[in-house]
């Protein structure tokens, strides 16, 4: 697969991700960090099969949203860089959806929709945080998130047992 130099260009900008820290001590709820940054291609869902998109990104991304303000900015900073990397991989899968035929067009489409399920659930995620830390500008575009994220879950669901497959990126770009 061939990849345009501004998706490329565009994966390298923000791939990040989070995964479990060890334990440690923080010294208030804040401080306290689920997550850490990673590459893209350990963190994305897009391969194996479809079915199960929301359950595999919320192992990926295992922040506890029973109270989203006491979500850690650094957690924070990794959601919003995850966002952006699973953006930026959709225009990847897009242009590999285009270049490809048959059975792999059809397993690069299952794996965009996996895709758009990770980054779909982690802008509501980082949304949600930013509510309970007081923007009060942000319930249109939590509800539109929700939206889309609900008709994608359904799409993926459809697509249960279907092969996936991912597109690859290798940036390690942390957030700014």
């Amino acid at each position: 697969m061939q990849f345009s130099s501004f998706t490329v260009l565009l994966s390298l900008a923000a791939s990040a991700f989070a995964a479990p820290l060890s334990s440690s001590s923080p010294s208030s709820p804040l401080d306290k960090r689920a997550l850490t940054f990673r590459k893209y291609n350990t963190f994305q869902i897009s391969g194996g099969v479809g079915g199960n998109a929301l359950a595999e990104t919320n192992q990926a991304f295992p922040v506890d949203m029973s109270n989203p303000g006491a979500v850690s900015k650094a957690d924070l900073a990794i959601l919003v860089a995850a966002r952006q990397t699973a953006e930026n991989a959709e225009t990847g899968f897009n242009s590999a959806v285009a270049a490809a035929s048959g059975a792999n067009a059809q397993a690069l489409d299952v794996g965009k929709t996996k895709n758009k399920v990770l980054k779909l659930r982690t802008f509501e995620m980082l949304v949600q945080v930013q509510q309970a830390r007081g923007a009060t500008d942000k319930d249109a575009q939590l509800a539109d998130i929700q939206k889309k994220l609900a008709a994608n879950v359904k799409l993926d669901q459809a697509n249960k047992g279907k092969k996936s497959q991912s597109v690859s990126f290798t940036a390690d770009v942390q957030p700014k």
